[in-house]
């Protein structure tokens, strides 16, 4: 599966929900969106709370992907290429200087 059709069973799913409608209680802006993602990253660094040991790599998997839906979301709706912005991103860094 590809980042596009990721990106549209994402869609499909939130669709689903009716969180995209305009009278959502969880209107799906770009705003949103982002602290939706950063409170799910909080979630990955809770799960190393306290000791360096992972305790269950499907409680990471699960929180890792709740990171990459809002991600793939927060994207599209801010209508950029999250492909072409990754691979710039690459180029960029690989000039950079550490």
């Amino acid at each position: 599966m590809d980042l596009e059709e990721l990106t549209q069973r994402m869609h499909a799913f939130v669709r689903s929900k009716g969180w995209y409608g305009s009278d959502s209680v969880k209107p799906q802006t770009p705003k949103n969106l982002a602290v939706s993602l950063v409170l799910e990253a909080n979630e990955v660094l809770e799960l190393f709370q306290w000791s360096d040991e992972l305790d269950s790599q499907d409680k990471l998997a699960s929180e890792l992907a709740d990171v990459m839906l809002y991600l793939i979301q927060l994207a599209s709706v801010s209508q950029i290429d999250l492909e072409e912005a990754v691979l710039s991103k690459l180029d960029e860094n690989y000039d950079r200087t550490w």
